[in-house]
């Protein structure tokens, strides 16, 4: 179409037939604005914390991983027997005071209150008059082991039900007393247990030790 003949068809529009074309050519030229200015990249945003977190190896000035906890058994002629934990670098000292202390007559003279504490391992108070015991004993020796001698001070109900003539109930019986009592000053104080009498005493004097 000439730029003539353009001029001759707007010249016979009216005015109102001229305003709505300029509207319609605005409303188009604003609509393919719009478009474009959509169609641009935008810049992506990241939220704090969408990234994974980063932990450090240790180096120089780095605070230090935590501490390993110590679990020990502390028994024996101690006002609270029981398990606790304990940090690294504590002593047989730490763990007596622990389970409140001492009872009286015990022979802390027998044990080596700046010891370090091992984890798994037991601390044993034992009232004067007692055989001495390690500061921290391993796992009692099991019946019918090479020279071994089944303590009752220290020996589970496991170890104490392969005795002859006891049993859960009576192996039971047994910690029982000594943690309430503390440990046993000799093998004749088994008498004093509930269910153990001459008899069995007897037949399991030759094989157990205070």
């Amino acid at each position: 179409m000439s730029e003539g003949s353009l001029r001759d068809r707007l010249g016979t529009l009216s005015r109102a037939e001229l305003v709505g074309l300029v509207v319609v050519l605005a409303a188009l030229l604003g609509g393919a604005g719009l478009w474009y200015v959509r169609s641009l990249p935008k810049p992506v945003q990241l939220r704090a914390g969408s990234a994974p977190a980063v932990v450090p190896a240790p180096g120089p000035g780095s605070p230090s991983p935590s501490p390993q906890v110590l679990l020990v058994d502390v028994a024996g002629w101690v006002r609270r027997p029981g398990v606790y934990g304990f940090a690294e670098g504590s002593r047989i000292v730490d763990a007596i005071e622990a389970a409140g202390g001492a009872r009286p007559g015990a022979a802390l003279e027998l044990l080596n209150l700046a010891a370090p504490l091992v984890d798994g391992t037991q601390v044993l108070v034992v009232k004067e008059g007692a055989a001495p015991a390690a500061p921290v004993s391993d796992a009692p020796v099991a019946p019918g082991a090479p020279g071994g001698l089944v303590n009752i001070n220290t020996a589970g109900a496991v170890e104490l039900e392969a005795l002859p003539g006891i049993g859960e109930v009576i192996a039971q019986r047994i910690v029982d007393h000594r943690t309430a009592n503390g440990p046993f000053a000799s093998v004749d104080e088994l008498l004093e247990v509930s269910g153990i009498g001459e008899a069995i005493l007897g037949s399991i004097r030759e094989l157990v030790t205070v």
